[in-house]
């Protein structure tokens, strides 16, 4: 992006010329690395200031720092700092975060859930499966049965639409 301004003799006075680096650019730069590596990307946010933050995730185990940095090395070998004036974040995405792409869904498969339901209401369960359009939470509670003196576990599996949904998320137990 080039701004321009013309002083009084008409002669122009460049301002800026400093290029926008965009999502779809850093994306595109870390593909490979995160594909052969057992990654994927989670987010990435660029501020106004040009503060970059890249948050990844490991398919499968969790990130290494090694990863995080290797991110930063393709990223700093691509878009030179000096020309681009960024600042660069790479982080492993939060456990404690709501989930933003269907991989999130899909690692967490078979493990409990937090979701926060559009219309208020929370539900925890586990989390039964995930596709592009919906995922599935399997919750189970006692109920009697009748002519029966014990209580019986009960699962029901109900399906949730993602635009139904404000935030999902792991629960994290301490033992």
């Amino acid at each position: 992006m080039r701004g321009l301004r013309v002083t009084a003799c008409g002669c122009p006075l460049v301002l800026y010329d400093k290029t926008m680096i965009t999502a779809e650019a850093l994306g595109n730069t870390i593909a490979n690395y995160l594909n052969d590596n057992g990654l994927f990307l989670v987010d990435i946010e660029i501020s106004k200031d040009s503060d970059i933050t890249v948050a990844i995730e490991s398919r499968e185990g969790d990130v290494k720092i090694e990863n995080c940095v290797d991110i930063d090395r393709i990223i700093g070998g691509t878009f030179d700092r000096d020309v681009e004036d960024y600042s660069l974040t790479v982080t492993s995405a939060g456990l404690d975060q709501p989930f933003k792409v269907l991989d999130q869904y899909i690692k967490f498969i078979g493990s409990e859930v937090e979701v926060v339901v559009k219309g208020g209401g929370k539900v925890k369960g586990i989390l039964s499966s995930a596709d592009a359009e919906s995922f599935e939470l399997t919750t189970s509670k006692m109920v009697k049965v009748e002519g029966s003196k014990k209580k019986v576990q009960q699962d029901t599996v109900t399906a949730y639409a993602y635009e139904g949904i404000k935030s999902c998320k792991p629960v994290i137990k301490f033992k």
